[in-house]
């Protein structure tokens, strides 16, 4: 089990314990009770999904993460902001990134309030950053 799985599956049995409003020692006697281990931080995947079953069993509704959507821009931006999305896709990155990066560049706090000139820079800047990301990754392809 990789380190990201497990840190998702404690923070799903946490998010569980608060929806249902259970108690630290109530909390506690139940993992022991399932598990033989008071903390979730000392369980192996197995016993961690047995505590989430046993969750929802009590009534624990786990929601899907929510997709981070593109900003409202206006309808002449609509192509260059499909770009912004697709190189912050292309490199796993968030809009919050994008965002930053405008506030940084040109003392914007949103990417839809760049003007075309700016959107262009932008752009260019993310380009950068997928072309260096991509070099790291595959160094026979870098520019020489």
């Amino acid at each position: 089990m990789n380190k990201h799985n497990r840190n998702s599956m404690i923070a799903k049995i946490k998010i569980a314990q608060q929806q249902l409003c259970i108690e630290d020692s109530a909390y506690r006697a139940l993992l022991v009770r399932l598990t033989g281990k008071s903390s979730s931080t000392q369980m192996n995947q197995d016993e961690l999904e047995c505590v989430i079953r046993e969750m929802c069993r009590l009534g624990f509704k786990p929601t899907k993460p929510k997709r981070h959507a593109a900003p409202n821009h206006r309808k002449s931006n609509t192509a260059m902001i499909g770009k912004v999305a697709a190189l912050l896709a292309d490199n796993k990155l968030p809009w919050n990134y994008a965002h930053k990066l405008a506030k940084h560049m040109f003392g914007v706090d949103r990417v839809q309030w760049l003007n075309n000139w700016h959107l262009h820079k932008l752009i260019a800047a993310l380009q950068i950053h997928a072309d260096r990301r991509y070099e790291e990754y595959d160094p026979c392809h870098s520019k020489v």
